[in-house]
């Protein structure tokens, strides 16, 4: 087992890592889904049955995980992040690579389109986080948001078209200043 969970960390730790932050915007929590993440990949992988590739797999864990977290933001008005360690597996995982919002202060214009992107509704995020940032094929991004493909391919047209309204609004608005 600590060689499929180091070959699934080494191979997607860091889109894992991605994928959350661009839904929580804030680094620590991001550290503790993921955390939370590779804990139930931990005690379920010998339930997992491959229907999926390990990474649709991993992502619709993930997405799952972060769904609870934000219920839970709902119902209490402070959240305590638990952290864990890996007795078996080592120290506290954290990601030592550049989160996207520093990659993203390089570049302006992917700035501006991240702003927008946050307001964009959940599932519009969903689909242009996994499509176009995880670079998913439809049916993977259907298979982790348990979705047909029809469904993925209309949310996304939709998103595509909501994303380019609020930046045009957004590029419109810095021009009349």
């Amino acid at each position: 087992m600590k060689n499929i969970f180091q070959e699934l960390y080494e191979e997607y730790h860091q889109d894992l890592f991605q994928f959350i932050f661009y839904m929580v915007k804030d680094q620590a929590t991001t550290e503790d889904l993921v955390q939370e993440v590779y804990i139930k990949v931990l005690k379920s992988y010998d339930s997992f049955a491959g229907k999926s590739s390990q990474k649709t797999w991993l992502f619709s864990i993930a997405r799952h995980i972060t769904i609870d977290y934000f219920r839970k933001q709902g119902t209490r008005k402070k959240h305590t992040a638990e952290r864990y360690e890996f007795e078996e597996y080592g120290q506290y995982i954290q990601d030592q690579s550049p989160i996207p919002e520093e990659v993203a202060v390089k570049n302006e214009s992917v700035q501006q389109m991240y702003r927008c992107l946050d307001l964009c509704s959940e599932n519009h995020k969903l689909v242009i986080v996994l499509r176009y940032i995880q670079e998913m094929s439809i049916k993977e991004t259907a298979n982790v948001l348990g979705w047909s493909e029809s469904k993925v391919k209309t949310t996304q047209h939709r998103a595509l078209k909501h994303l380019r309204d609020i930046m045009e609004q957004a590029k419109e608005g810095v021009e009349d200043e």
